[in-house]
């Protein structure tokens, strides 16, 4: 773990720790060391060293936050604080999040841990962190003005309570919730099951996925926190493709991805090759009475899906939002429809004023993947990728399942793209094709066109007098 710490300056000078409840004063004596994770790769699972054993989990462009064990406690030190997060190469983003990501870091605990944290405000407003979907004492649930006062900035409170289900959680605001979510404040949260449990697989490797969305304008850095629907960035852990990490896999590995969704809309999240369980969701473990395989399922807002599967076919598997605008990045909603438009002649014209004037959008939007358009500073163009055939032509919300037999067990490494056996990938025919026949005959039976009179239609409207209009 030490290469991701990192102390932030004066963090450790915090003379006042306040509980959001009665918390023993031996607590706070002295805070744990606040861990700081700037780098947006996918960092490896981190084996508990302390506390009860677990399989750890992998956040997806993100990491686990280290605890230290104080009395039989598990602590933890989240700092809500501006960040600056790396969307994509190239392209980044001004958010708020905790302990330098947005997403935050996940937290991960046994079922029945005590658990305490420590929130330290760094912003310029009051804050407070809602523990979404947890048991706990009421005065620990995080709502500002209702069960706790808000945290001002420069001040540290303490939450603490007992993890007592397990499950897939997530963390973030109740204070100013609309600017702050809107920023980026959120993080998962995943508390093991301390045995054996009847509805709970043990699985070879643990994904977690936070859905999240944001609105910056092309060349700015800082979301538009009123917008309410008409987002043009959708991303993973506050990545888009192709800047969000592959999932790799070992052939015959058991796979469980968690998703939670913290957007203002539902994503169906869609499989290729595999058929997946929903195993679990906020509420608990999914009966397996009521499973059933699915290659789509759609996680709404506020929700978690647990998503379970058998990695047993080799390949590069997409998985996506199955909604088509959000595989796309910097979209915008304004551009008029030009398919099947000719407007070659004006850009003759547009050319000898704008040498740089390229024709968007008349044959689709699949050829700006091939383009090089200059795009503003700090952009992330609308469709990127290449792949092994060329321009994949997705963003946002896509990454692909890398499943290889040849993966070692726990190696989380890109193995590069699959190797396809001979005669298995789709190919050109250059045959001769046959003129596609045409029927020109009436239908039969049920279907046999009804006769038709010409037909003039007369409508009376109830005027403003009890008068009419035809």
């Amino acid at each position: 773990m030490s290469s991701r710490r990192s102390f932030l300056g004066g963090a450790g000078a915090i003379a006042a720790a306040v509980g959001a409840a009665s918390v023993g004063r031996s607590a706070l004596a002295a805070l744990p060391e606040p861990v700081l994770q700037t780098r947006p790769d996918t960092m490896p699972p981190l084996v508990p060293q302390s506390g009860r054993p677990y399989n750890p989990v992998v956040t997806l462009n993100g990491w686990t936050l280290p605890w230290r064990m104080n009395a039989g406690v598990k602590e933890f030190h989240l700092v809500a604080e501006p960040v600056v997060r790396e969307m994509a190469p190239g392209f980044k983003a001004h958010l708020w999040g905790y302990n330098g990501q947005s997403p935050g870091p996940t937290i991960e605990v046994v079922e029945g841990d005590r658990v305490r944290i420590f929130v330290t405000n760094r912003l310029g407003e009051l804050t407070s962190i809602h523990w979404h979907g947890q048991r706990l004492p009421n005065g620990m649930d995080g709502v500002t003005g209702l069960t706790q006062p808000g945290i001002p900035p420069g001040k540290t409170f303490v939450y603490e309570f007992e993890a007592r289900r397990p499950g897939t959680f997530m963390y973030h605001p109740h204070a100013d919730e609309m600017v702050q979510m809107a920023m980026g404040m959120m993080g998962m949260w995943v508390t093991h099951p301390k045995g054996r449990h009847p509805l709970i697989d043990e699985v070879d490797r643990d994904f977690c996925i936070l859905l999240n969305a944001y609105d910056i304008d092309p060349g700015s850095y800082t979301p538009r926190i009123m917008t309410m629907l008409d987002f043009n960035l959708w991303s993973w852990n506050s990545r888009i493709f192709p800047g969000i990490d592959p999932l790799v896999v070992r052939h015959m590995d058991k796979i469980r991805v968690r998703v939670g969704n913290l957007t203002m809309t539902n994503h169906p999240m869609h499989l290729h090759g595999h058929e997946f369980l929903v195993t679990g969701t906020d509420g608990g473990p999914t009966p397996k009475s009521a499973r059933q395989h699915e290659v789509t399922a759609d996680v709404a807002v506020g929700q978690m899906r647990q998503l379970e599967f058998l990695a047993d076919e080799e390949g590069d598997w997409a998985f996506h939002c199955h909604k088509s605008h959000h595989t796309m990045n910097a979209m915008g909603h304004g551009v008029p429809t030009m398919i099947g438009v000719d407007h070659s002649g004006v850009v003759r014209d547009i050319a000898a004023l704008v040498p740089d004037y390229m024709v968007m959008g008349e044959r689709g939007m699949k050829d700006m993947t091939e383009m090089e358009m200059p795009l503003p500073a700090n952009t992330a163009p609308m469709m990127a990728g290449k792949g092994p055939f060329g321009a994949i032509g997705m963003g946002g919300m896509f990454s692909v399942v890398k499943v290889r037999k040849d993966q070692k067990p726990r190696d989380y490494a890109d193995p590069g793209w699959y190797r396809h056996p001979p005669g298995t990938v789709a190919y050109e025919f250059t045959g001769s094709l046959p003129e596609p026949s045409r029927s020109g005959a009436p239908g039969s039976g049920a279907m046999a066109p009804a006769a038709q009179a010409d037909v003039e239609v007369a409508v009376r409207k109830p005027g403003r007098h009890g008068g009419a209009h035809r």
